[in-house]
């Protein structure tokens, strides 16, 4: 591999169609990390040099899905065990008040102006060996456990014909689902085990022929008035033009009465789980950074949400540093970009979110957070592909390493038996965890 002297501009996508053809036939290709994930993790990440390469790195574990009779490795003193098995790329959960669990099955949507020529051709076998090409299901299903003792015994259909859905929130008796291209409201009450109604557009999001990040979270203000969406960046680092990211990378705040909405906080290149932390009430989200910097860069992160609060996408990252291949400049962005609270390590693909304040975990998952990690596929080694726990104190993150809760994802060589991705706390206290590769809801417990 051919180290280039400077940094050049954003990567083409031919560069990127190269690279992961490489990867496919070879078994990867790009440069190596030179320090620990845990370097690139906490409160202080140690952020080295940028190592730009003619072609990015490209480390792809091939999804394989689970062994008959294997599990991920539960954390000490816990142990884990299958919710749910046999679904169709289960993505996000929500819980419902009665504990009945939602989990969206669903993928990407068609994008046709990622799909054209060689391009399209190369990134869909990248997708395929992933385990990420699988048409979306564009329903939601409701999962119970009517016997109390850990695994869902009834399943149905809850919701079907939505578009690429991801996030859902419940306000009283409505319910709210984040279609890739729209939040739309449905009728629910209590105990429904399906809802045939139609639902109501509260506002169109951002999608298109592209819409490089598709997945739309939400969460409910406290009173009930307001959702906050989260809306990813359209390309990795506006290679595209500034243009096609209007209102994207961002978290959106809007009402729900009136449809009306604005941006919350912007600079934030994709971010996904969304929670409330329960001393400071203060909104957190974890973010996807910016890939093609090298396999040490850059941190993915926890990070509290300032209203107003500029974050550093596309022009910086990780508060200050600025990225280069990003032209135009904007260095009166760059000098307002806040610092993230807390660094997950690089390419480890965080995603779903959830504060331990409900679980009934013990030492060390009393106060702090859950999160998925989906796994990498910029990163020679592997990064991510765990379920961790970061520690909080007086409503901050502290100073520490994350702790390991659920590994064991991939196999000595590195073939993917699942990939984690949302979790949630059960009406018991336990963890969920959708795994979209396995098409398995994991749920980690007390050890008995």
């Amino acid at each position: 591999m051919i180290r280039l002297i400077k940094i050049y501009p954003a990567l083409t996508l031919w560069q990127l169609c190269l690279s992961a053809l490489l990867a496919l036939t070879i078994g990867g290709c790009g440069e190596m990390a030179t320090q620990s994930i845990e370097a690139g993790s906490g409160l202080h990440p140690t952020l080295p040099p940028p190592q730009t390469t003619l072609l990015p790195t490209v480390n792809i574990a091939p999804a394989i899905g689970w062994p008959t009779g294997t599990t991920p490795l539960p954390a000490a003193g816990t142990r884990v065990n299958a919710f749910a098995s046999g679904l169709d790329h289960p993505r996000w959960l929500y819980v419902l008040p009665n504990g009945d669990v939602l989990v969206a099955e669903t993928n990407a949507p068609p994008k046709p102006d990622d799909a054209q020529g060689i391009t399209g051709w190369v990134m869909g076998l990248v997708m395929k060996k992933a385990g990420a090409t699988v048409p979306s299901a564009n329903r939601i299903s409701l999962l119970r456990d009517t016997k109390g003792d850990g695994v869902a015994d009834f399943q149905s259909v809850f919701l079907e014909g939505l578009h690429s859905p991801f996030g859902m929130a419940l306000i009283g008796n409505d319910l709210f689902i984040a279609n890739t291209d729209a939040v739309v409201r449905f009728h629910y009450s209590t105990g429904d085990a399906r809802i045939t109604t139609p639902g109501t557009e509260v506002i169109a999001l951002p999608a298109g022929p592209i819409n490089h990040h598709w997945t739309k979270n939400l969460i409910a203000s406290a009173d009930g008035t307001l959702l906050y969406v989260t809306v990813g960046s359209n390309s990795n680092v506006a290679e595209r033009g500034i243009a096609a990211e209007a209102e994207r990378a961002a978290i959106w705040e809007v009402d729900i009465n009136s449809g009306e909405h604005r941006i919350f906080a912007s600079g934030l290149r994709n971010p996904n789980g969304l929670a409330w932390e329960p001393v400071s009430g203060a909104l957190w989200t974890a973010v996807n950074e910016r890939d093609a910097l090298g396999s040490d860069l850059v941190p993915d992160y926890i990070s509290s949400v300032r209203d107003g609060g500029f974050y550093g996408w596309p022009y910086s990252y990780y508060g200050q540093h600025i990225d280069h291949r990003v032209q135009p400049p904007r260095p009166d962005l760059v000098a307002k970009a806040i610092v993230p609270d807390y660094a997950l390590g690089p390419h480890t693909a965080s995603l779903g979110l959830a504060f331990s304040a409900a679980s009934n975990l013990a030492k060390p998952f009393v106060n702090g957070m859950f999160i998925g990690q989906h796994g990498s596929w910029n990163r020679k080694p592997s990064s991510g592909y765990k379920v961790i726990f970061v520690p909080f104190a007086n409503g901050a993150p502290v100073n520490t390493t994350p702790i390991d809760v659920l590994t064991g994802f991939l196999d000595v060589d590195g073939n993917a038996y699942g990939r984690p991705v949302g979790v949630a706390i059960d009406r018991q206290g336990s963890l969920l965890v959708a795994d979209d590769v396995g098409n398995i809801i994991w749920r980690v417990s007390p050890e008995q």
